[in-house]
């Protein structure tokens, strides 16, 4: 107990919970909100569920990974900090990217005693601000006021109203035609005189002025008009040769805008190529090339860090004290999601420049990442050489498969997943249409963690009644009934009260999935089994549940996605406890109760065999009666 001796744990604890506070708090200011951040720059749902879904395949592959290397070259520390830096100043880049088909800057307005105002069609939320920078978006009913037309020489010659100029590259040749038939209406010998010509008709007033078909016809100048009222036959000529020469001026322009054309989609083959896309799809590859090296840089901290703690606490022989700092991540994100949405909601439409205040979120992402530093930069991170597991995950892998009823467990996770990012992705988008603003979205999940974090509470009272198989049903089926609520939502606090079922549909069901890794671990294989459960297939999960739901909301909308998920995961909890009744039980020995089994209790004629088939078939009635917990 020597080494003990010099090991402070109270200060590495306290160490600990500080650093996941900040980090949670730091995801948690930036991460729930980052859907409406890629909903403003103008990314349909489709585009935004394979985002988000890239995002926690990323995760889900990047996470171990990362972790293993670290340790295989013992840079946890650098890890730790590189992560903590690279991702805050990667996350800012994407404040950078300009937006496409933008309403406004402002989604929500900044009184929050009078609220957002209804549109007439309840299909939204009418905002009254306008960023200066962009224009609002033109509909059937709203077209933008034409000029006045405009008499030029051509028109006064014709009498006909003038074309628009987005035309008037395409009408040149037309008018010159017209030009030239009205002109030989009058042949050359025709012997009218000049004055019944100027009764009859008045002479149009010609300026020096371009016409408004830009012809590139030179201004007549004062003989040429003179003449033209005197003798018809020369400004016939006239316009006949003006007309010639403007049309072959015009074909050679045109050969050379499009040879230079040519060369410069020779000289610039991928830059051609994005030109071909339009503005949405060149927006969204830049989202998620970006938020790809995001995720990269972001994953590897918690794992890292926590494979450093719990070995340094390990070593002291105080592994089990770890699991305290877990209520530190929970609370840190509370205050990150709660705190960052009242703030952002006190702020106005823009800051810092031309920023729109949903750029705050990435602010505060980044400055409390910068200051998790000092504490990430004294750390207690543990390298334990001798005992390398590598393959841990391989081995918790192997000890799941052989459990029936640790695969449906899995099973439950990944639906879990599926329905949460359907959840996180997209609840913030219904609750902005019903007029909430980020106030109360950030007070709606921050309330939800809370109650998630309360279950402990509860916890020695529900396990009386419930085994932790059933409890597993009850929290997914009370996912189900949050999702099937979020689809009714009518006002801006209307998701308040399906967030305090949090506390049983996330408390309960990962108290239940912990009971779960307690049955199927062996000796040392405890955190990797939980980790199985806990981020592997949960991240799975958010990453299909993130791909099909962007597509059900394109394809079907927000209402009945919600709706959707919640049949999906009830009729997972009808089958659940059928499956779990037919799947059949474990037996497992109490191996100690053998060994320190007195000697006198056993008589001479029984051997060791006969104790292990009675241990054995004392486990097997109590499976048969129902009263085993597994």
């Amino acid at each position: 107990m020597k080494r003990n001796s010099q090991i402070n744990i109270q200060r590495t604890l306290a160490l600990a919970g500080a650093f996941h506070f900040l980090s949670s708090c730091a995801r948690a200011s930036l991460l729930p909100f980052l859907t409406l951040f890629l909903r403003q720059q103008g990314l349909s749902p489709s585009m935004t569920g394979v985002v988000m879904g890239t995002k926690h395949l990323i995760a889900l592959l990047w996470s171990p990974a990362s972790s293993l290397l670290s340790k295989h070259y013992n840079q946890r520390r650098a890890v730790v900090v590189g992560s903590l830096v690279c991702s805050a100043s990667v996350a800012l880049l994407l404040l950078f990217f300009p937006p496409v088909e933008v309403h406004e800057n402002c989604h929500f307005t900044s009184d929050l005693s009078g609220g957002p105002t209804q549109s007439p069609t309840g299909g939204g939320v009418v905002k009254s601000s306008v960023a200066p920078h962009t224009l609002p978006r033109t509909t059937d009913s709203q077209t933008p006021a034409q000029p006045a037309p405009v008499l030029t020489n051509e028109t006064a010659l014709l009498g006909k109203p003038p074309l628009p100029k987005d035309n008037a590259n395409r009408s040149q040749t037309g008018v010159i035609k017209t030009v030239a038939a009205h002109s030989f209406m009058v042949p050359p010998s025709a012997s009218v005189p000049a004055k019944t010509l100027a009764d009859t008709q008045p002479a149009p007033v010609l300026t020096n002025e371009p016409a408004l078909y830009d012809l590139d016809i030179p201004p007549l100048s004062d003989d040429i008009t003179n003449k033209s009222q005197t003798d018809g036959g020369g400004a016939i000529e006239s316009g006949v040769a003006l007309s010639s020469a403007s049309i072959s001026r015009n074909k050679r322009s045109e050969i050379k805008e499009e040879e230079e054309e040519e060369d410069d989609q020779r000289r610039f083959d991928f830059l051609g190529s994005l030109k071909v896309m339009d503005a949405h799809h060149q927006l969204f590859f830049l989202i998620l090339i970006t938020v790809s090296l995001w995720e990269l840089m972001a994953s590897p901290l918690e794992w890292t860090a926590d494979d450093g703690l719990y070995e340094y606490l390990d070593f002291a022989d105080a592994s089990d004290r770890y699991r305290i700092t877990s209520i530190w991540k929970i609370l840190g994100a509370a205050c990150g999601v709660g705190g960052t949405g009242l703030l952002v909601s006190r702020l106005p439409c823009l800051i810092a420049g031309n920023f729109p205040r949903m750029a705050a979120h990435f602010f505060l992402y980044a400055a409390i990442g910068f200051a998790a530093l000092p504490v990430a930069a004294y750390l207690p991170l543990h390298l334990n050489k001798k005992r390398d597991r590598g393959f841990g995950l391989l081995k918790a892998l192997q000890l799941i498969h052989n459990s029936p009823h640790a695969l449906l467990c899995v099973a439950t996770t990944v639906l879990v997943g599926c329905a949460g990012s359907v959840v996180d992705n997209f609840l913030l988008w219904q609750m902005q249409d019903h007029g909430s603003s980020e106030m109360h979205m950030g007070l709606s999940l921050a309330l939800a963690l809370v109650s998630q974090a309360a279950y402990p509470l509860l916890k020695g009272r529900i396990s009386k009644l419930l085994t932790p198989g059933k409890v597993l049903v009850v929290g997914t089926a009370s996912l189900a009934v949050q999702c099937f609520y979020f689809s009714f939502l009518w006002g801006p606090w209307a998701a308040i009260p399906a967030q305090m079922l949090s506390c049983l549909s996330s408390g309960a069901l990962w108290w239940a999935v912990k009971i779960q890794c307690e049955e199927v671990a062996t000796s040392g294989s405890e955190r990797s089994v939980r980790r199985i459960f806990s981020s592997l297939s949960l991240n799975l999960g958010s990453s299909l549940g993130s791909f099909s739901g962007g597509f059900v909301v394109q394809r079907f909308g927000l209402t009945w996605l919600f709706r959707g998920t919640a049949m999906c995961v009830m009729l997972w909890c009808v089958c659940l406890p059928l499956l779990q009744f037919k799947a059949p039980q474990q037996c497992r020995i109490n191996y100690s109760r053998l060994l320190a089994a007195n000697g006198s209790d056993v008589s001479d004629s029984e051997s060791e065999s006969d104790w292990l088939e009675k241990a054995m078939e004392e486990n097997g009635s109590k499976n048969n009666s129902g009263r085993k917990i597994h």
